[in-house]
Parts: structure tokens; C-alpha cells; sequence
């Protein structure tokens, strides 16, 4: 089956009462035919045979199990948050006296984890710029142990060679895993490039409706079966109930992508030139630096733009507050368009600095187009923008 179909029709197996849509199953616990059961099920980590819902439950895996056929994955795991999914995945495979090699340009709590937390631990880090690929190899050391990318990143939508940057860490052993989250397996699978491990924060797109909070992590069976064990034993699971939602809502990914897509590319081309703005960005403008690699990675731009806006700061807080009905919040991946100023919100902990080494200028705003009409959408953003 094509993945259009594979996200609709994937489903567990049906109970007796022979229910058309998949089943929720909010139980915290299973139970066993017989004592010798029930120590089979805790002695071997192996048997495919559920125990208590924070090692695994009947919802979450097919959740887990539709990310998959869609990444092109052998196996997942999936967490309480996309955070959760981005801890657990460095917490898993680095130790004290660990180096971890990342894109500089993430987002602000992953810059946070990286800079704060693991080096409480022992464990270093060392930033890379996208826009220079040329520049990585010479950053790798003996001890670099993960290559961690986001590609669109957030917010500044840079683009890596996803071909370039595995074929670099399958030379030097080390465990690339890239955050698909922008694009969405509908518009992207990494793992087809090269990538050992794929997350997402299926907060956004995934949801697709800002409802609730999920993570999820896939790839090579033997990287996630240590995940698995993280998990399991410190906690971050993913509720059953937000795991129905989520498998409900991937359904929808494909036909909701597409129209993010052609929303995000007729607000952009709409958008360029404008006086007000200094330049506008998307992967499927032609005038975006990484457009042809975009091209032969994607399937479309996805349905996150950016502009700047040459009034500065003070610019893009007027720009908000002068919008009428399109939100204002720090989430995206909504079916609502949502504008941010990231300067001032979900990057406002790094330096002024390290958001310009980044690309976040104090006018940046990112826009998070929605399925509304896209005259809409246009015609609120000039409404807003400095006459």
C-alpha cells in the first residue's frame, strides 16, 4: 500500500465487539493467565506481550507503528513530549566523557539541554552551522558519539543534505538522528538519506489541531530497543489517550500537509517583495539558499515561512499586536495560522549573539500557516505589516 492509505488503514488488531475505528485502551496494567505467565512476561524484554502501560499498550503502538510504515523505520518508541523524545534519545546513547556534534541552529530548549544539562554530566557538545557543511568533519572528535540535526530547522528553516551528513557519520561511527517534526514523514523520511534515528514532536503537525502533547522516536531496531529501556525505566511514556488522538489524527497528515504546503508557497510568493520586509524565507521559494537540496529531499516546503521585517524588535511586536484574528502563540503545526517572534519568546534565553549566529534577527516572525483560505491569511498579514 502507498503511505496515504498505510496512515489510514494501519490498525491493531479489532476486539470482539468488532469496532470499525481503532479501540482505546485506557488501562494501566495487563493481565496474566497464569503465574508461570507473568513471570515469562517479566524475565524476557523480548516477548511481545504487554505488562503495564508505560512500557507499552495496544494504542500507542500503533501509533508508533504507523510513524514507522511512514519513516520507513524498523521499530519506535514514543514519549509524553517531543522534548521527552529529544532527551531520551541523548540520554540513551551518551555517557560522561561523551561529545555530541549539533546543528546550532535548534530549538531554544534543545539549545538549553545541550548547553545547561549535559555538561553537568561530563558530556560535550560542539555547534555547527548548516549553511556550512564543509566545515563538520574538522569539528569530530575521537568521543563524538551523536550528529543531531533539524532540517528545516527552527525557525530559521535551514536545510542540510540529508545524503552528505549520513554518508559523514556512517564514516566516522557515529549515530545521526535528525528532527523531522517541520516536514512530517508526509513530506520527508530521513531514514531514506541515511538518518539511524528520526523524531518528532507530534505536538505539531502530527496532532495537527494543538490539542494535545506527544513525542516519538524511530529507526534501527537495535538503537530503539535501548531507547525502549530508557523509557520504560524513567517514565517520559505516551499517554494512551493522547497516542488514539494522534493515530486518528495522522488519517489526516497527508491531505493536511499538502495544504499547508500550497498555503505556506502562495502566502510566500505573495509576500516577497513587499516594502516592508527585508527578504522572505521558504524551501520551495527559488530565492531560499538551500532550494535545489530542498527540492530533492522534500516533497513540498512544508507550512512554515519566515520574514523579517526591517522595523527590527519593535517592529515585529507592532506586527502582532496589530493582527486581528490570526494567533498569537508559541505553537505551530496547527490547522490555525500562527505567527511568532521568536526573539522574544521560544529563543529569547540564548545570547543576542547566539541568535544571530543562528539567523534570528530581532524582526523575524514565523508564521505557521494553517488550512484557513490563503487570501485570508495574506490579507491579515498586510493589514498588520508597517504601511
Amino acid at each position: 500500500m502507498r503511505p496515504e492509505t498505510l496512515a489510514i488503514r494501519t490498525q491493531t488488531e479489532r476486539t470482539g465487539e468488532k469496532e470499525h475505528s481503532t479501540p482505546l485502551f485506557l488501562t494501566s496494567s495487563f493481565v496474566y493467565d497464569s503465574a508461570e505467565d507473568m513471570a515469562a512476561a517479566f524475565a524476557d524484554d523480548s516477548l511481545d506481550v504487554n505488562i503495564y502501560s508505560r512500557f507499552s499498550n495496544p494504542t500507542v503502538d500503533e501509533f508508533i507503528k504507523k510513524v514507522c510504515l511512514l519513516e520507513g523505520a524498523e521499530d519506535g518508541i514514543a514519549t509524553a513530549t517531543g522534548m521527552a523524545a529529544v532527551f531520551s534519545s541523548f540520554m540513551t546513547f551518551l555517557s560522561a566523557g561523551d561529545h555530541i556534534l549539533s546543528a546550532s541552529a535548534v530549538f531554544g530548549s534543545t539549545h538549553t539541554i545541550l548547553t545547561k544539562y549535559l555538561p553537568k554530566w561530563g558530556i560535550e557538545y560542539s555547534y555547527f552551522d548548516l549553511n556550512k557543511p564543509e566545515a563538520i568533519e574538522a569539528l569530530i572528535k575521537k568521543n563524538t558519539r551523536l550528529m543531531y540535526v533539524e532540517t528545516p530547522s527552527n525557525p530559521g528553516l535551514d536545510i542540510i543534505d540529508l545524503d552528505f551528513i549520513s554518508k559523514l557519520c556512517k564514516a566516522y561511527n557515529i549515530i545521526l538522528i535528525v528532527d523531522n517534526c517541520f516536514a512530517t514523514p508526509a513530506v520527508q523520511q530521513p531514514i531514506r538519506f541515511g538518518a539511524d534515528l528520526v523524531l518528532h514532536s507530534a505536538t505539531k503537525f502530527m496532532d495537527g489541531q494543538g490539542r494535545m502533547l506527544g513525542g516519538v522516536v524511530v529507526g534501527k531496531k537495535e538503537l530503539i530497543k535501548q531507547m525502549y529501556l530508557f523509557v520504560r525505566n524513567t517514565g517520559p511514556s505516551l499517554s494512551p489517550f493522547n497516542a488514539w488522538v494522534l493515530t486518528k489524527s495522522m488519517e489526516t497528515l497527508f491531505v493536511r500537509m499538502e495544504k499547508h504546503a500550497q498555503n505556506a508557497l502562495h502566502i510566500a510568493k505573495s509576500l516577497e517583495g513587499h516594502p516592508a520586509l527585508n527578504w522572505v524565507k521558504y524551501p520551495f521559494l527559488p530565492s531560499h539558499p538551500r532550494y535545489e537540496i530542498a527540492k530533492q529531499q522534500m516533497t513540498n516546503g512544508g507550512g512554515i515561512l519566515t520574514f523579517e521585517l526591517k522595523s527590527g524588535l519593535e517592529g515585529g511586536r507592532k506586527f502582532l499586536n496589530g493582527l486581528k484574528w490570526l494567533s498569537m502563540t508559541n505553537n505551530l503545526g496547527d490547522s490555525r495560522t500562527i505567527a511568532s517572534h521568536p526573539a522574544s519568546t521560544t529563543h529569547s534565553k540564548l545570547t543576542e549573539e547566539e541568535r544571530a549566529a543562528v539567523g534570528i534577527t530581532p524582526g523575524l516572525i514565523r508564521l505557521s500557516v494553517g488550512l484557513e483560505h490563503p487570501d485570508d491569511i495574506i490579507e491579515e498579514i498586510l493589514q498588520a505589516l508597517p504601511q
